[in-house]
């Protein structure tokens, strides 16, 4: 099971998934607007922006909300300007960190994200300290209700790479090449994804245990709920002894 579903089955359970819909909405909100600034205004030519308008009605965002941020990408009204800047750093046991993060004003932003790391017994970090650890991969979430069987035939046919069990659904993973004709695949088979993105994978997992858990759940949780952060990937692995230990704490 992946680092990444082990945190988001812990979340669920703390009931820490972006619980203000305030600060969820401000994250679609930017990435519809980059998507839109990046690859144009029209969802139908751009994978990107149909995907975040997706995300964002599932959320049940206003249509004039999302109208606004895409206007705003193509610059037809004023609006913030928006960057995408990857943060690096370090946390408990040698663990290693990526931030995604959209923002505008640097400054601000990793002065805020150095605080979150100091305090959960981290450290920001230069430029290449923590991504040559990772590699950059697609991952779809695809729900249960589709077997095993069936889901090895859907894999070959869109020429995805591998799949595992992520607890509660399917992680289909892809290379950054066949991302968006993998998702149109499974849009022609009628098969609608829980969740995509594209993702850092760590290319080897440090298992973590006790007080080292804890506090690097602590700080993925920090983390994520910053409004300047888009994602949060790192290289430590929880053990599912671990996590229902962790859970009868909360």
């Amino acid at each position: 099971m992946s680092g990444h579903s082990k945190w988001a089955t812990i979340k669920r359970k703390k009931g820490a998934i972006d619980a203000a819909r305030g600060k969820l909405f401000t994250k679609l909100i930017r990435e519809i607007t980059i998507a839109a600034r990046m690859g144009g205004g029209d969802a139908n030519s751009n994978p990107r922006l149909r995907k975040a308008v997706t995300d964002a009605k599932g959320n049940q965002m206003p249509n004039d909300t999302i109208t606004r941020a895409i206007k705003r990408g193509t610059g037809e009204i004023d609006g913030a300007s928006y960057e995408e800047i990857l943060y690096e750093g370090t946390g408990p046991a040698g663990t290693l960190f990526l931030v995604e993060g959209t923002t505008d004003n640097r400054n601000r932003t990793a002065a805020e994200l150095r605080k979150i790391f100091d305090k959960n017994n981290g450290a920001m970090a230069g430029g290449g300290s923590a991504a040559w650890a990772f590699e950059r991969k697609g991952q779809i979430e695809l729900d249960k209700g589709l077997s095993e069987d069936k889901l090895m035939e859907t894999v070959v046919e869109i020429g995805a790479e591998d799949y595992e069990d992520a607890g509660d659904t399917w992680l289909v993973s892809t290379s950054v090449d066949e991302f968006s004709s993998a998702l149109n695949a499974l849009e022609e088979a009628g098969v609608e994804p829980k969740s995509s993105r594209l993702a850092y994978v760590p290319t080897t997992k440090k298992d973590v245990s006790g007080r080292d858990a804890e506090v690097c759940l602590n700080l993925v949780d920090a983390l994520d709920e910053h409004d300047d952060v888009a994602n949060v990937f790192a290289d430590f692995d929880i053990s599912d002894e671990e996590m229902e230990r962790i859970g009868q704490q909360e």
